[in-house]
């Protein structure tokens, strides 16, 4: 499968909304549990302007994995080495889609001289940081109410950096 990575626009938002909305509702039911409560207040600001606001943000690195000219996933990253968001369609789960979204996201980080990277994960997603190389902190509450797990990953330093990295070019899984 190629997928290739890009910087998130305006014009992603609304797909990307759609990602977000669909993997929340249909991936991570072990997290919200049916919930109408917790559901109505993760999704809260799921919205096409608020996606739209948050690519627009200089303080944020904004991506967006396209395979075969669909936006399969999405995610977010601040200058700190926070990854803020990372969500891929229910249909790309599994596919690599999300590996090459956080290959990305480390690769930028490395690039900005950022030493570790933080998530608070969902449960859904606890063993898919495992697997690449997070090391799981302790248990935090979201502000929507469920349970998420702190990571962090350390980077290597890699100054003086020879080349920079390819974020922005298809990678194949």
């Amino acid at each position: 499968m190629n997928i290739e990575i890009r910087t998130a626009g305006p014009e992603d938002a609304i797909d990307a909304c759609n990602i977000l909305r669909r993997s929340i509702l249909e991936c991570c039911i072990d997290d919200h549990r049916n919930d109408v409560a917790i559901l109505s207040a993760w999704l809260a600001n799921k919205t096409p302007e608020t996606v739209r606001c948050w690519f627009g943000s200089h303080a944020n690195y904004s991506i967006v994995a396209v395979s075969s000219g669909v936006v399969s996933g999405v995610a977010i990253m601040t200058r700190q080495g926070k990854i803020v968001l990372c969500y891929v369609s229910p249909e790309a789960r599994f596919g690599g889609t999300g590996k090459a979204l956080l290959q990305a996201l480390e690769c930028r980080a490395k690039e900005w001289g950022v030493l570790q990277l933080q998530v608070n994960s969902t449960l859904t997603a606890k063993g898919f940081y495992a697997h690449n190389g997070f090391v799981e902190g302790a248990v935090a509450r979201t502000a929507f109410g469920t349970d998420g797990i702190l990571f962090s990953k350390r980077l290597a330093a890699s100054y003086p950096q020879k080349a920079p990295c390819r974020c922005s070019l298809a990678q194949t899984d």
